[in-house]
Parts: structure tokens; C-alpha cells; sequence
């Protein structure tokens, strides 16, 4: 379904719904909302397979321009907007845009990367004037055969510059292409239609993170081919978010694990304070979770928080429910429709227990042939992806994240992975937020040192470093705490280990 057939059932039902406003695109607006842009959008001359790059924050037009292109054959490619000039032209040069959403804010820097990557100049259409006029305008409407559009997506660029990750459109109706990853959403707790009937009660998902990550976008297009409503808030608060479930009668949400702790650090009276009873599923992704904070949220909320793993890149995911979880503690779950293995830098596969880099395989994928030496080239082995994360698999099949390649820090000739050494300084009261990185030094070759966001009132002091050498193994332990009043993530919640790095290193050198 999409939401021509969804708003032929039930209008007036809410497609998009802004958390803070209340301002709400009904399905009957966002089937004619969409059918007038993607018509105003061919009559400008990009054809099938042509890109349109929406760079916005959270908005009710998400939905109309996501549907644009994904009813009209066009490629959808969903950009971060805070990005400078200079982080925007790789990601556009990648893109080559025919059009792009935008607002006049923010128009000279996509303007100045366009120019530098050499791409000539687009279909401007800006929140407030040129996209407004086209949605309303009733003369405006699709006029050329529906076909199934595509995506472009990228990744968070944390070790470098974003990878695209594309997905083709389709010659076929849009009517006709089941609920994107409908597999995975019904693991998930969500509601999806066997047939062409729509929910007589519709799902309500709140959104508080970017619209432009793969996750929260994914989700749109899933709830919207399921008649399910989507609560995006423009910015995440805690109690807002508390306050946007109890409101909209959200049944489900996304999160990401940043999002966990602030919500956890609202005092109780302001956690009771709100009706939760319509909140029935919590999907967590993006970024680890500590154990502890998983556990107060379970112990919170109560058996409902949901987890997947995976990447823009498709290669591969897991997934893993409250009860699994609780059973498996800390583990990020099974492989589904895919295979998951742990191997060696040789790419020989590891046995369960032992710390390698994660791959991913499709269910069709060949099995790797090693060499004479037993090497196996894992990268040239079709339907075989890795993101360049570390972890382990238990004797289950269940995998356990430890690091990502290049954060590992190597002290005394001994690996340590940052994540351990965060996640248990995050149970720390004294911690609101933490990053765990090696720097240079003579004797150890790297140094362990925690950089730490205090939390409110508290402060983070040598007792810290007491507390975690009573916890940890001696060349885990942080030799060293640096306060600072923020901490470098994105927006999707991954924190930005290299920025922090050279943040230190920097100050180092002075």
C-alpha cells in the first residue's frame, strides 16, 4: 500500500504529525500534497532515477516530498542539514541533485558545495515559498504513470567521508511494493497489514530523532505503507518526549541510547507525571546501549524495548527482544535474513567468545574460500559487508559489540575497547556523558583517558579514576579524567571518537 490506497480507506487519519504544534497532514492531504510536488517535479523535467536531495529539519513535509519521489520514480536522497559547505560537497557530489528541498536559510551553503563539486544548479524548492505553492496548489497533480521510487542514504561519516548507500527504483506500482523491511517490523512489535486492508487502529510511532537518518526515514515509509501515523518532534527533550507519547497516544517509538540516559535523569515526580499506558513497543538502534541503562529502562517501562543492529549499507542486521535480551544482557541480538560471522584480520571466522571484525552476509551469499595459508579475502566475496565494527558471538549465535576498527586503543601492548570502559563509567552518578580514547605517551604507547560531562551538580574528580581501577583491569583503566561541557556526537547519537581525539591532541600540543 501507499497512501493513495490508504487515503481511499481512511482520510482522515493522520499521516504526519508535528509533536510541539499539533500541526497534522491528514492521508487524504498527503496522497494529493505528494501527487501535486511529484507532478510539479516532472514537469520540470527530472525523469526516472533523477535525484532530489531534502535537506530540512523535522518537518510535516518530510512525508510529502518522501512520497513525491517514492510514487513518482525519482530517488529521494535525505541529507544532514547542519552540514558546513565543505562536509556537504563530497556528500552532493555524490548525490548530483537535480532538485533540492530546502529553506532559504540554508540555501547559500548547499548553493557553495554544489558549485565546488561542479554540479550545475538545481530546481530550488524552498520551505515557506516555492514547495508551499506547489503543495497547495490544487492545478498540480501527477500526471505521468506511478512508479516506485528509490532512496539514497549516507552513511554518518565517523571514520571519514559518508559512504552512499542507494536503493534503485522500481518498475512497479507503488500500490504494489509491500511494507519496506515488513519482516523486521513485525519483530519489532509493529502492526502490518496482511492484505490491502488498512489497521482499524493504525500504529503511532514518535520520532524524536533526525528524519534524515536511516532509521527514522526507514520507519516513515514503513508506517506510511501500513496507515500509521508519524509523531516527529523538531528537538529532542526528555520530558517533551514524555509528554508527546501521553498526548498523541503514541504505541511506539524510536530512540537512540543518549536519548535513554536523559530520559532517566528526569527526577521521578516528572517521570510519573505522565500517562505512558498507550506506549506498547520501544525500538532502540544507532549506537550500543550500555547494560545498566537498558536494565532501568526495562525496569522502567517494562518489557517492551526492542533492538536492531545494522547499517545504511544494507549489508546485513540483528535483532533482539526484551525477554532475549534480559537472557543475553548486552548483546545486540541474532542475525535476520542475513548471516553474521566474527573473523580474524586474515578474514579466518572466529569461534564464539573471541573479539574480530563483524561481517554480514546475504542468506544467498557464498561461502569464503581461503587460501593456501588459510587467508580469506572476505571483501571480494560477493554478498559478503562489514562496517568496520568489533564484537563477538556467543556460543548462542547471539552477537556482543565491542569497538569499531581505529578506536581500539593499544596500552602496554594490551587492547583495550572504549565502549567496556564507557559503559561502565556511565553507571557512575558523577557521569552525565563520556568518551573513552587513547592518546599518545612515551611509556605505554597510548594512554587511556576518559573525557567526562559531568552530571548536573556533580562533579568528576580522581574519585572517579578510584572507582573504575576497582572495577576494572589495570591497563583498562582511564590514567586520566578531562572535563568538558559537551561531547561530539551526531545526530543520530554516535559518538564522534575522532573529533575527540584531536580535540585532545590539539590541547596536548599547546
Amino acid at each position: 500500500m501507499y497512501p493513495g490506497s490508504i487515503a481511499a480507506q481512511v482520510p482522515d487519519r493522520p499521516a504526519m504529525v508535528l509533536a510541539e504544534t499539533g500541526e497534522t497532514v491528514t492521508y487524504r492531504e498527503l496522497d494529493a500534497r505528494s501527487a501535486r510536488l511529484a507532478g510539479a517535479l516532472r514537469r520540470h523535467g527530472l525523469g526516472d532515477g533523477d535525484v532530489v536531495a531534502i535537506l530540512l529539519g523535522n518537518d510535516v513535509r518530510w512525508g510529502d516530498v518522501c512520497w513525491a519521489c517514492w510514487r513518482s520514480g525519482l530517488v529521494l536522497a535525505a541529507v544532514d542539514h547542519h552540514l558546513t559547505a565543505r562536509e556537504l560537497e563530497p556528500v552532493l557530489a555524490d548525490a548530483a541533485p537535480r532538485a533540492v528541498v530546502t529553506t532559504a536559510e540554508h540555501r547559500p551553503v548547499v548553493a557553495a558545495a554544489l558549485a565546488a563539486a561542479g554540479l550545475p544548479e538545481p530546481l530550488w524548492l524552498l520551505v515557506g515559498a516555492d514547495l508551499d505553492a506547489v503543495l497547495a496548489d490544487d492545478a498540480e497533480r501527477l500526471d505521468v504513470p506511478e512508479r516506485a521510487g528509490g532512496r539514497l542514504l549516507f552513511s554518518s561519516g565517523t571514520t571519514g567521508r559518508p559512504k552512499p548507500a542507494r536503493v534503485a527504483p522500481r518498475d512497479v506500482h507503488p500500490d504494489d511494493v509491500g511494507v519496506r523491511s515488513a519482516g523486521l517490523m513485525r519483530m519489532l512489535g509493529f502492526t502490518v497489514p496482511d492484505g490491502d486492508r488498512v489497521p482499524a487502529d493504525g500504529d503511532v510511532l514518535l520520532v524524536p530523532g533526525p528524519a534524515y537518518h536511516a532509521g527514522p526515514l526507514g520507519f516513515l515509509q514503513s508506517l506510511h505503507q501500513a496507515g500509521g501515523t508519524v509523531v516527529l518532534m523538531q528537538r529532542f527533550d526528555a520530558e517533551a518526549a514524555l509528554a508527546a507519547i501521553e498526548r498523541h497516544r503514541v504505541t511506539h517509538s524510536q530512540w537512540v541510547p543518549t536519548m535513554f540516559v536523559r530520559l532517566l535523569r528526569l527526577p521521578d515526580a516528572v517521570r510519573a507525571r505522565h500517562d505512558l499506558s498507550s506506549h506498547r513497543v520501544a525500538v532502540h538502534a544507532a549506537a550500543p546501549c550500555p547494560p545498566s541503562v537498558k536494565r532501568a529502562v526495562l525496569a522502567w517501562w517494562g518489557p517492551i524495548v526492542f533492538e536492531y543492529y545494522g547499517a545504511s549499507e544494507g549489508h546485513g542486521r540483528t535483532v533482539i527482544g526484551p525477554e532475549e535480551w534480559l537472557a543475553h544482557p548486552g548483546s545486540v541480538g541474532r542475525a535476520v535474513a542475513s548471516r553474521v560471522a566474527v573473523a580474524d584480520p586474515d578474514g579466518r571466522f572466529l569461534p564464539a567468545g573471541e573479539d574480530g571484525a563483524v561481517w554480514f552476509a546475504r542468506p544467498d551469499a557464498p561461502d569464503p574460500v581461503p587460501d593456501a595459508d588459510g587467508r580469506v579475502d572476505l571483501a571480494a566475496t560477493p554478498g559478503w559487508g562489514t562496517v568496520g565494527d568489533l564484537g563477538h558471538l556467543d556460543a548462542d549465535g547471539y552477537l556482543y559489540l565491542t569497538g569499531r576498527a581505529g578506536h581500539t586503543i593499544i596500552s602496554g601492548g594490551v587492547n583495550v575497547y572504549p565502549r567496556e570502559v564507557e559503559d561502565l563509567l556511565l553507571e557512575h552518578p558523577a557521569v552525565d556523558d563520556v568518551a573513552v580514547v587513547g592518546v599518545p605517551d612515551d611509556e605505554f604507547g597510548e594512554r587511556v583517558v576518559a573525557v567526562v560531562v559531568p552530571a548536573p551538580g556533580a562533579e568528576a574528580d580522581d574519585g572517579l579514576l578510584r572507582w573504575a581501577r576497582e572495577r576494572l583491569a589495570p591497563a583498562k583503566s582511564p590514567r586520566e579524567v578531562r572535563v568538558v561541557a559537551a561531547l561530539p556526537r551526531n545526530d543520530a547519537g554516535k559518538l564522534l571518537h575522532r573529533v575527540v581525539r584531536e580535540q585532545l591532541t590539539t590541547v596536548d600540543a599547546r
